[in-house]
């Protein structure tokens, strides 16, 4: 019996409905904003990732495992998926919660979001719905702890659900790479380092790596690059990762099991192309791990990262202005690099 060869991504975790807003800047409480303008997109881990991996190559097979409502938000998600070709069999539908939104609010000011959600079917997701027997991808990304609340809390004789499907998936012969969310550091590490033997790889923010690794990444709000390597390689050491990604504004580290470190400065998209960040960590890891996927060296899916999270930057959506692959290469050219320091 010849074996499939594996190819694609599936992902697994939050889809739901963005109601992205542009405002003047956020402001303190009791204050007073602004509003501009609005776009209702998909968004969300699950969503975000499928729907960028097909803007940087339609041909590339992708699926998706979730849960939403019986409603027109679980409609409108599902639309998108299937219109993107996204596999969408085990998008299940329950009638018990209405879908997951989120209205993620854009500062012109700043160019920073704050996001405020309602868990709605996410409450639901559990690691029954994944089903990892008849799938021929490659690699899983799941996401996002601290976000579901069944897949955050035990299972049985796991630590959470996201250890279960983790050594599901992997047992099924899928790679696999975790996606996290912007909640307390605390809370962050409790869920996630569980998780770490069971992971290929990770790629995660210069915030999220002082959370995993209990090192200040961030003193004073400012990125310190050599906080981020020594924490990568603190999360390197603590996990089954075969490479640790950490990106930021201005600069992306790669740090592999053996022992090399490699550094990308970003692009420099001009100001006034800008629309928001929304959604710029998950084109930088759709970027990275279509490359890793492809088997391309670490710094070209270090640059394609780069490329796909500036191409990004141009749409309040998460996904909307992501283009195929060598374009975003095209444009990161001609917009040109940040130099190293």
């Amino acid at each position: 019996m010849i074996k499939t060869q594996r190819r694609g991504f599936i992902t697994g975790g939050t889809w739901c409905v963005d109601n992205n807003r542009m405002v003047t800047h956020w402001p303190d409480e009791d204050g007073i904003a602004e509003f501009i303008e609005e776009e209702r997109h998909g968004g969300g881990s699950g969503c975000n990732f499928a729907l960028n991996i097909k803007r940087l190559d339609s041909a590339m097979p992708v699926e998706t495992i979730a849960v939403v409502g019986d409603d027109e938000g679980g409609r409108f998600l599902r639309s998108l998926a299937e219109g993107a070709g996204i596999g969408c069999e085990q998008m299940h539908v329950t009638s018990d919660a209405s879908t997951q939104w989120t209205d993620a609010f854009i500062s012109r000011a700043s160019g920073r979001r704050t996001h405020i959600f309602n868990a709605g079917a996410a409450v639901a997701l559990t690691p029954d719905h994944f089903d990892f027997s008849s799938t021929t991808a490659r690699y899983l990304h799941l996401g996002l702890p601290g976000v579901h609340k069944q897949m955050d809390a035990p299972w049985h004789s796991d630590v959470n659900g996201w250890v279960t499907v983790l050594k599901r998936a992997r047992a099924a012969g899928l790679k696999t790479n975790l996606e996290l969310a912007s909640i307390k550091p605390e809370r962050l590490a409790e869920l996630v380092r569980p998780c770490l033997p069971h992971l290929d790889l990770i790629i995660v923010n210069d915030s999220e790596i002082g959370a995993l690794s209990g090192i200040d990444t961030l003193p004073g709000g400012v990125t310190d690059i050599a906080a981020c390597q020594r924490a990568a390689r603190h999360v390197l050491e603590n996990g089954a990762m075969d490479i640790v990604v950490v990106h930021c504004p201005v600069i992306a580290i790669a740090v592999t099991r053996d022992g090399k470190v490699f550094t990308k400065p970003s692009t420099q998209i001009p100001r006034e192309l800008v629309a928001g960040a929304n959604g710029a960590g998950d084109a930088f890891a759709a970027g990275m791990l279509y490359g890793v996927h492809e088997g391309w060296s670490v710094d070209d899916a270090l640059t394609l990262a780069h490329a796909s999270a500036a191409a990004s930057l141009r749409s309040l959506s998460t996904t909307g202005a992501v283009e195929p692959w060598r374009k975003c290469l095209e444009l990161a050219n001609e917009w040109g690099w940040r130099k190293a320091n």
